[in-house]
């Protein structure tokens, strides 16, 4: 490997400007990969497609759960003439408009039970009122104040076509011209993940913005004893178009946990930058720049590179988990770190050479900081008394990973976006209404879902679930329609069920039937937490195995209300799992690499790092999202890097220090400053993400600060600890061995 690095510094030293030049041809390729980068909201972020729940979850949304677009239209009367009059008048127009399905409101009940007529006064329209089942009525009049008109459009559509139509409809209503006192507003998912996408690169500008930012602020204060102190801040924006360029050609899409590991990858890039433009600095000063290249390539290169291996492997542990997002998340920061440490370990060197790069102070000068003394100092009192200290770390990491199971999961889509998104408002407005907007779909096949049996089936658990449970506050199925197209009753042959089916209109009939060999019954609830909706979930599915259907017939909970209920034990599983599989992959990786005792030392402070993040959590009330659910796996990786940083130098150190102690003294007094400079510019990066409207990232943001500052107590407190507590016993062991050797008859 030394040779690799012999190379690179050599081509970097004699041929400067053909790096320069490839490295030039890479950013024009980027900023061209840049431009096809797209965004991804939706649930594509939250559940995989090829999984059985995912193939379930893709066909009941193409089949039964269209794009729907809802037309909210606020009065006084609902069902005052006007309002009606006004509802049949848009209507054609909405449903000549390009890529829409069907359109449906109150006009087209009031039609069926008055013989196609609009009625002209408020008495003949309360008077059709009691014609109409309740539960029917309530999906488009939910309160005395609303109306609701569904839009429902085509099959298949794209996120353009889908942009296309709701610019249309937009257009459409604004020229509408509603009556005096109503107003009219477009929500539904469809707008609302329109919203969050925009919203979401609003944000991503924010954030990269206000990282960079903090990187210079930082990077201008505390690594001032260096010359040149802004190279990393440019060797990072580098590497982000590079990152951003190599996603826009393999077709890696932008979404919420996507936008948060740009700040993540900011800090991690400067780290790696300051590593490299610290090691030059010491060796500029000793002699001459084509050494200091080299040896700042050869010695830092594979510390860092071992260092940024260790971080990959915590991003690797994410690959485990079942939710799409927590994945992209891991392959970006994967890709990013990699293109951080490539740029910086070719960067730095590039430009010391092309500026013919002088260090600060005099030649031959070594002036340590009064922050490598002070490290260096408090590495030293904690070496002399370790096991204090790793008693009271270890009682609180014990603390934390016993409660850490106790800490709450939120997976509410509407929660994380800002709260002043009108999109968010409106569907908040219609869900204070009538209750939550996301209804229990039941999922329901077989060779004849239309025969008299399985009618009457779903008509028993229709009923049973809706006596049964309170937070059940209405229920749709084509078993209701059926009904009021035949007096309020299921007709007892299949040929009478086929008579009233033709009656029904194909719009009705498409929301709920896909042939005769699916249907969907629709459950309408109150506002639930997460939690309550898991368990009514579950109980909703043990009914379905007392009330069983019809042989031959399967029935499914499926749609949103499912995937979300399940995303949390998604979560609560994949988080334990991935923590777990990082500490392995990281005890693997440091075994096959450095192949001796000292490989374990960096495990002790990062177990430590992932119970005091618990212990955090608690305190500051976090609760886990599909973002903060990859912390226990990022964070071993970020501590892994400091620690092990502070190790390798350690090593180096212990080849010509006197002790143990000498060796921990002049390994922290060489590299404390790095790291903590690298520290708290990783931390004011991750800091950025706190800037975040959207509250997801925001915590996520909160929860990697307070990560990133204790890697930093682990590197430069636990580390000393352990490194001396290791030290002592392996000298206990050699002078055990030397009592056998040389006194195999002595106690």
């Amino acid at each position: 490997m030394r040779s690799i690095f012999e190379s690179i510094s050599l081509v970097i030293v004699t041929r400067p400007r053909l790096v320069l030049g490839v490295l030039v041809l890479l950013l024009v390729a980027s900023i061209i990969g840049m431009t096809m980068l797209k965004m991804q909201t939706g649930n594509d972020t939250y559940l995989d497609k090829t999984t059985p729940k995912g193939i379930i979850f893709s066909h009941y949304e193409d089949t039964f759960s269209q794009d729907t677009l809802v037309v909210l239209v606020e009065s006084n009367d609902p069902l005052s003439p006007d309002v009606i009059a006004y509802l049949d008048k848009i209507t054609p127009g909405l449903e000549n408009l390009q890529y829409v399905s069907s359109v449906s409101s109150i006009v087209d009940l009031v039609k069926q039970v008055n013989n196609g007529v609009i009625p002209r006064s408020s008495g003949e329209i309360k008077q059709l009122k009691e014609k109409i089942p309740s539960e029917i009525l309530n999906r488009y009049i939910p309160s005395n104040l609303l109306s609701m008109m569904m839009i429902k459009l085509d099959v298949g559509m794209t996120d353009q076509k889908q942009k296309s139509v709701m610019t249309n409809v937009r257009s459409f209503l604004d020229s509408s011209h509603p009556p005096p006192g109503v107003t009219v507003t477009l929500t539904g998912n469809p707008v609302f993940q329109q919203e969050m996408g925009q919203e979401l690169s609003k944000s991503m500008g924010t954030l990269i913005m206000g990282a960079m930012i903090l990187m210079v602020i930082v990077m201008g204060i505390l690594f001032a004893y260096v010359s040149w102190r802004f190279i990393p801040v440019i060797i990072v924006a580098v590497g982000l178009i590079l990152t951003f360029g190599i996603m826009g050609i393999f077709g890696v899409n932008i979404n919420t946990a996507v936008i948060a590991a740009f700040p993540v990858l900011i800090g991690l890039g400067i780290d790696y930058a300051i590593q490299f433009h610290a090691r030059l600095e010491e060796e500029a000063r000793k002699g001459s720049l084509s050494d200091a290249v080299r040896i700042t390539i050869t010695r830092t290169g594979p510390a860092v590179l071992f260092a940024m291996l260790a971080t990959t492997m915590g991003f690797i542990a994410m690959f485990i988990s079942p939710v799409p997002m927590i994945r992209s998340f891991g392959l970006v920061a994967i890709i990013g770190v990699s293109v951080c440490y490539v740029t910086s370990l070719i960067g730095i060197p590039l430009i010391a050479v092309l500026i013919k790069y002088k260090p600060k102070g005099k030649q031959g000068e070594e002036k340590p900081t009064k922050a490598d003394i002070f490290l260096s100092k408090t590495a030293v009192t904690i070496a002399k008394n370790p096991v204090p200290v790793l008693m009271v770390a270890v009682l609180f990491a014990f603390i934390g990973l016993q409660v850490d199971p106790s800490i709450a999961v939120s997976t509410n889509e509407r929660t994380f976006v800002p709260s002043d998104m009108p999109a968010k408002m409106s569907l908040d407005k219609v869900s204070r209404t009538i209750g939550s907007t996301t209804p229990v779909p039941v999922l329901v096949s077989g060779s004849n879902v239309l025969s008299p049996d399985v009618l009457q089936w779903i008509e028993k658990y229709q009923q049973n679930e809706a006596s049964l449970y309170m937070e059940i506050t209405g229920t749709t199925s084509i078993v209701d329609y059926i009904k009021m197209y035949n007096n309020g009753s299921v007709p007892a042959t299949q040929f009478e069920i086929d008579e009233v089916l033709a009656k029904i209109p194909d719009g009705i009939k498409d929301e709920f039937l896909n042939g005769n060999t699916e249907t969907i019954i629709e459950f309408t609830t109150k506002r639930l937490e997460m939690p309550q909706q898991d368990e009514l979930k579950n109980q909703m599915i043990n009914d379905l195995g007392l009330i069983t259907p019809p042989p031959g017939i399967s029935a499914t909970i499926t749609g949103s209300f499912d995937l979300f209920t399940t995303l949390i034990s998604d979560i609560v599983e994949s988080k334990e799992k991935m923590t777990l599989l990082g500490f392995v992959l990281i005890v693997v990786f440091l075994a096959l690499i450095y192949r001796k005792i000292h490989a374990v030392t960096p495990i002790v402070p990062i177990i430590c790092i992932v119970g005091w993040n618990a212990v955090a959590m608690i305190i500051l009330k976090i609760d886990y999202t599909p973002m903060t659910a990859c912390l226990g796996s990022m964070t071993i990786g970020v501590a892994a890097e400091y620690t092990i940083l502070i190790m390798e130098r350690y090593l180096e150190e212990r080849e010509t220090a006197a002790n143990t102690l000498d060796a921990i003294r002049e390994s922290v007094r060489k590299i404390g400053s790095a790291i903590m400079v690298s520290g708290f510019a990783t931390f004011f990066g991750f800091s950025a993400l706190m800037l975040s409207t959207f509250n997801m990232i925001s915590n996520f943001g909160l929860t990697t600060v307070i990560a990133v500052l204790f890697s930093l107590i682990g590197a430069v407190a636990i580390m000393p600890a352990v490194l001396s507590v290791l030290d002592e016993l392996i000298r206990d062991v050699h002078e055990i061995e030397d009592r056998v050797i040389h006194h195999p008859h002595q106690e």
